[in-house]
């Protein structure tokens, strides 16, 4: 009873985070892992705590997930979102879904209330319609500033590519008190991607996986590379073998860049407690907490401490 001591670690997204932007990606990261560690400080579970984090980041229009998703070529927005369960490796994902505002919601109902594990684009939304899901009109997920985006790259001189690098697919990962992992990722996708792309995402073992046996890691980067690599099995592959979170992170990364050229990021936590938040991208938001004590970054070797009452005060302040 309450082994184990929770420990939660978020992300909001691997790429290059624009200087305007900081704060906010920052800000959010910080309060999405409050929240998550909220509900394990009350017993609650791993699985509530990376669904509530990643919930708070779809909300969060500095994040490419939910409200604030990239646009596909058509100009409207398609999201994939993943959750799994380390104690019996369940997992629900969704993937091109359109008009919901909250995926991660989704994709847990798909893990609870049916015996599938992954759902796609209308028969998704008739799933969301028969839990009473509320329909959200697809304008109101779109930014002005994903809007602005998805003209300039319509522009026969454009370089999508060099947008992609500002990549902000969202996760969390957990520990709770009873030694439970859970791992959560949701995002808009690629901007101006083909109708219908679906990335590593919502593919169990690419965008996420979670075993109590070793650990639970969320990715973000070039969906593509992770894909072909399946990132977040193969650093749990890495941890099975006595690596460190840390180390299997890097050696991960590290392959994935020599074999395919893919950059990215993922935050790992293993079965004892131990996290870590790497990336081979020039940033990547992220935010833990463990022992009451918050770290949080954006930039390699960045790293800001707070006690989490601290970090509270100032969180109901506004930073």
């Amino acid at each position: 009873f309450g082994r184990m001591k929770p420990v939660i670690v978020v992300h909001g997204g691997a790429g290059r985070i624009f200087k305007e932007r900081e704060e906010g990606s920052r800000a959010g990261v910080v309060r999405a892992a409050l929240q998550g560690y909220g509900i394990l400080k009350r017993r609650g579970s791993a699985l509530d705590a990376v669904e509530e984090a990643v919930r708070s980041m779809e909300d969060d229009p500095h994040f490419n997930a939910g409200y604030g998703s990239v646009l596909n070529e058509k100009g409207e927005v398609e999201m994939d979102a993943i959750i799994m369960d380390g104690k019996n490796l369940d997992s629900g994902a969704v993937s091109a879904v359109k008009c919901i505002a909250n995926p991660i919601k989704l994709a847990r109902l798909v893990m609870e209330k049916t015996k599938h594990m992954l759902l796609t684009g209308c028969g998704a939304h008739l799933f969301a319609q028969a839990m009473g899901i509320p329909d959200t009109p697809g304008e109101t997920l779109i930014t002005e500033r994903s809007r602005e985006r998805w003209k300039k790259n319509l522009e026969p001189d454009s370089n999508p590519e060099e947008f992609q690098k500002d990549l902000g697919t969202v996760g969390a990962v957990a520990i709770d008190s009873e030694g439970n992992v859970a791992c959560a990722t949701s995002t808009g996708g690629l901007s101006n991607k083909l109708i219908g792309r679906v990335g590593d995402t919502a593919c169990i073992g690419s965008g996420g996986y979670a075993d109590n046996r070793s650990g639970a890691t969320s990715t973000t980067g070039h969906g593509e590379s992770i894909m072909k690599v399946v990132l977040a099995r193969l650093i749990l592959y890495h941890m099975e073998q006595g690596m460190s979170p840390e180390m299997a992170a890097d050696t991960a990364l590290d392959y994935m860049k020599t074999r395919v050229g893919g950059l990215g990021g993922v935050i790992v936590v293993n079965n004892s407690g131990e996290w870590a938040a790497r990336f081979s991208t020039k940033q990547m938001s992220w935010a833990t907490v463990k022992d009451d004590q918050l770290h949080y970054g954006i930039y390699a070797g960045e790293r800001h401490t707070k006690s989490v009452d601290e970090a509270l005060t100032s969180e109901s302040e506004g930073f």
